[in-house]
């Protein structure tokens, strides 16, 4: 079972240092350039002949496990018909059944040996791999981007190259507006006003923020006035200055990764804006919790939206999730949570999702609320790991980054669920959310699928968005 939420921290203790796949300019100083991209492309193309092989070989296993599990049944099913049909039925059938297959095998005799079915050669055609089909650019860069984080070929999955592909589309309309200004004005020393100007207006497009956009300037203009770099390093350069704009908030965290707890019971608090996708997140978040191998409770507490509690039930029937609810209309949210806390210790269950109502228009009604929720889990379930998470319409841009700061002040967020990346989205707020709120991106949509919602990486994320 493939577990999304511990994918690099697995990767980390079970290859800290070793895995090398690609070689970089960084590590090989003294090839010269072109040498140095022939060397890589080589690398990253063998890499991902590897994966893809080990995908292939993945289906092949699970078509293998699922073909086995049909021939039982129908063996079982012949087993019984035969049992039931009478001795003489049986030897008509066996005795007829005997003298077709003598028949055939006279037949296969007399035809010459190139003229034979060969089931060896239907074997190999459909077990055959033509990578030269298979490897599009984004299979390609997918490859390249686990391989460059120290994945191995044989520690990937078929998802993973799913998600990316998806990541990188929804990013393809900012990433060639970024990639085609950039390259007109970096690579020739430092930022003359009019450079910078056009960079400040690039960011601000692609919804970065005021003050984001101001540290990465100034950042790119001081290392430029170190040294020039072509346009490709600047590039580069600006990539390290987005990922440390992006990981910042988790420098205050004693523990980086988002997973549940072990050993006690994670509550995660979901609250939003009624169309940010809260409800709908709700039920991915569940989804991809049970296909990691938690057992999950989906709590029903966001009781005032009409049709609310129904839409949760729908998702928690695609998610193989139990939904704990209260039927009637306007009933307290606090004791939907404490019905939802009895059912998750009573099942044993790792992780509980909370669906809190989200009214900006009466902020005060909201804190009041979320403090009786939060009463309620600290004497139901003192020893609870509690998140509390902000999902957030990534296509609202600033007005989005503003909907964060109040409910930063209102519900104690411990971070972000940025969807909708594949509408109209620029993916820039997420710079802006970590800059001015200091608020971590812990998950990330990019479709209305249940599988297109994933754990959040900062690198992957950059890289979607300013790989040419």
């Amino acid at each position: 079972m493939f577990n999304w939420f511990r994918r690099h921290k697995d990767n980390k203790e079970n290859n800290p240092v070793t895995s090398t796949p690609i070689e970089t300019p960084s590590i090989i100083e003294e090839k010269k350039t072109e040498e140095i991209t022939a060397t890589t492309d080589q690398a990253s193309l063998e890499w991902a002949k590897a994966a893809f092989a080990n995908i292939q070989k993945q289906k092949q296993q699970s078509q293998g496990t699922e073909e086995e599990k049909r021939t039982e049944t129908i063996s079982e099913s012949v087993i019984e018909n035969e049992i039931e049909s009478t001795p003489v039925e049986t030897a008509t059938i066996s005795s007829e059944t005997v003298t077709e297959v003598k028949e055939i095998e006279n037949i296969e005799k007399n035809v010459p040996a190139w003229l034979q079915k060969s089931d060896r050669l239907e074997v190999l055609k459909e077990t055959a791999i033509e990578p030269e089909k298979e490897f599009d650019e984004d299979f390609l860069w997918s490859a390249q981007i686990l391989a460059s984080q120290g994945r191995l070929p044989d520690d990937v999955s078929e998802d993973e190259f799913i998600w990316l592909k998806k990541l990188r589309q929804s990013l393809g309309k900012t990433r060639r507006n970024l990639i085609n200004q950039l390259k007109s004005v970096v690579g020739q020393g430092p930022l003359n006003q009019e450079a910078v100007m056009e960079i400040e207006a690039m960011l601000l497009s692609a919804d970065v923020g005021v003050e984001a956009t101001d540290y990465t300037i100034n950042t790119l203009q001081n290392k430029l006035k170190e040294e020039a770099l072509p346009p490709e390093e600047a590039i580069a350069y600006l990539k390290e200055i987005l990922q440390q704009v992006l990981d910042e908030p988790l420098k205050k965290l004693i523990k980086t990764e988002f997973e549940p707890v072990e050993g006690k019971l994670n509550i995660w608090l979901l609250t939003g804006v009624n169309g940010a996708g809260k409800t709908t997140t709700i039920g991915k978040l569940a989804h991809l919790a049970q296909t990691s191998g938690y057992k999950c409770v989906i709590a029903a507490a966001d009781t005032f939206r009409a049709a609310a509690v129904e839409q949760v039930k729908v998702w928690g029937e695609r998610a193989n999730t139990p939904v704990i609810c209260n039927q009637g209309q306007n009933t307290d949210p606090a004791a939907v949570v404490f019905d939802g806390i009895n059912a998750a210790m009573a099942r044993e269950a790792n992780l509980l999702l909370v669906d809190t109502a989200g009214r900006l228009q009466n902020k005060k009604n909201l804190m009041e609320e979320l403090a009786k929720i939060r009463r309620i889990i600290d004497k139901k379930a003192e020893n609870a790991h509690i998140e509390s998470l902000l999902v957030l319409d990534a296509t609202l841009g600033q007005n989005g980054l503003r909907q964060a700061q109040v409910f930063s002040e209102a519900a104690q967020l411990t971070g972000v669920v940025l969807t909708k990346l594949d509408g109209t989205a620029k993916g820039g707020v997420a710079l802006a959310i970590c800059q001015q709120l200091n608020l971590p991106i812990r998950f990330i949509g990019a479709g209305e699928g249940i599988e297109d919602l994933r754990p959040f990486s900062s690198y992957e994320f950059v890289e979607a968005l300013l790989s040419a």
